[in-house]
């Protein structure tokens, strides 16, 4: 690649060295297991009615926050069953099953809880989302220590503690949460999944693939965290046909949900002077977030890409 088109790319990857992708992943239905090489395919959606500002996940893959008035529209939901869950904070959490033929508008009333830990939890939750800072995080710490004193068997405390102490490197104290988050739960695929994660900033490529696989097995497949995980891991080791592999699995199962993704796969095809399809990734990108942080960068790399592509096949991008 020319000069250019290098100095752009190194600022890109300086970009993305302050991405942080926190997906929350489990399994779901053999229709959704399905990758593509770029986008996924969507044939149906739902406008959702609940409480505001309640959170809501799809398949353990969160689709957004309800607004003021308990509406959020959620688009690109294949075909099948699927499971749906809210939560709001001062709610009961909500899991209900979305059946094929659910379209249009649908309603989940969520019940008021009074139970200590779980809202304790859920105020740990919304710390972490809202934490911006060191200062912030460890806060988040506090609060999650504080529900965890009083739900200890708490898994999905103990998983959420490990995210944020991984968010303030320190690798051990979350690889001890998610110790204990599987002492709790035995088969937790997006406990192994943060694992893989840890065990990778640790440098520990390895370990890391052997937890992002482990995740993957117990969710059946399902785990586009693990997937996207593995694909890093493989990008650091030079081996970009298996992470750009990784990488299409991811983007087939999140419905668009995470665009860096796609920045992610067209760095890939970069590496892999896979010019035209690095573009095609890119626009991709830019569709769902045309004013996103990495979107500039984006644009300056594909100038220079469309030109690389048209020297080296000698017709017209």
């Amino acid at each position: 690649m020319g000069q250019v088109s290098c100095r752009a790319g190194q600022r890109l990857l300086a970009c993305l060295s302050m991405v942080l992708l926190a997906f929350v992943c489990s399994p779901t239905s053999p229709a959704q297991r399905r990758a593509s090489t770029v986008a996924p395919s969507a044939n149906r959606s739902i406008t959702l009615h609940s409480q505001p500002n309640a959170v809501v996940w799809i398949d353990e893959v969160r689709r957004g926050m309800t607004d003021a008035t308990g509406t959020l529209v959620v688009k690109n939901i294949s075909a099948g069953r699927h499971n749906l869950r809210l939560r709001a904070v001062g709610f009961r959490e909500s899991s209900t099953m979305l059946r094929p033929a659910a379209r249009g508008s649908i309603t989940v009333r969520l019940i008021r809880s009074t139970d200590p830990g779980e809202l304790a939890f859920q105020q740990a939750e919304l710390a972490r989302d809202d934490a911006r800072d060191e200062n912030a995080r460890r806060r988040a710490v506090e609060l999650y220590r504080n529900g965890i004193k009083l739900r200890p068997r708490s898994a999905v405390a103990h998983l959420g503690l490990a995210r944020v102490l991984l968010e303030l490197n320190d690798y051990p104290g979350a690889l001890e949460e998610i110790d204990a988050a599987h002492t709790f739960r035995t088969s937790y695929a997006e406990a192994s999944a943060v694992e893989g994660r840890i065990l990778r900033a640790s440098a520990d490529n390895d370990a890391a693939i052997e937890a992002f696989q482990r995740a993957i097995d117990e969710a059946k497949g399902f785990q586009p965290e693990a997937h996207t995980g593995l694909a890093l891991v493989y990008q650091d080791k030079g081996q970009y046909e298996e992470a750009a592999a990784e990488y299409r699995k991811a983007i087939a199962q999140l419905s668009d949900t995470e665009p860096v993704i796609y920045q992610l796969l067209g760095a890939v095809y970069e590496k892999q002077e896979k010019y035209k399809e690095a573009v095609a990734a890119y626009e991709k990108y830019l569709e769902l977030t045309p004013e996103g942080n990495l979107a500039s960068a984006i644009r300056s790399v594909m100038d220079q890409l469309r030109k690389q592509a048209e020297g080296r096949d000698g017709l017209p991008y």
